[in-house]
């Protein structure tokens, strides 16, 4: 596997409740970018990944606050082990 890079935007920041009711983190909820364009950056990240989800839990309030709800980012999926 070599390196692959989506892009995604950033859906919902929300509060985690533990079985009690307690904030115990926030979950952070993304899917990928999409535009009808497909000329554009996001129109080109649409045609290699037009659909999937990633849900983020931390307890780390200042990572929480780096995820603005609209905003856009780019994952890279890395291997651990480069295929030999």
């Amino acid at each position: 596997m070599t390196q692959v890079r989506a892009k995604f935007r950033v859906n919902l920041v929300t509060p985690y409740l533990d079985v009690g009711g307690k904030p115990s983190g926030w979950r952070i909820n993304l899917a990928p970018v999409y535009d009808s364009n497909p000329q554009s950056e996001n129109g080109q990240f649409y045609q290699q990944t037009p659909w999937g989800d990633i849900t983020l839990g931390t307890v780390n309030p200042a990572a929480a606050e780096s995820f603005k709800s609209g905003a856009e980012v780019y994952v890279d999926f890395t291997p651990v082990h480069p295929a030999e």
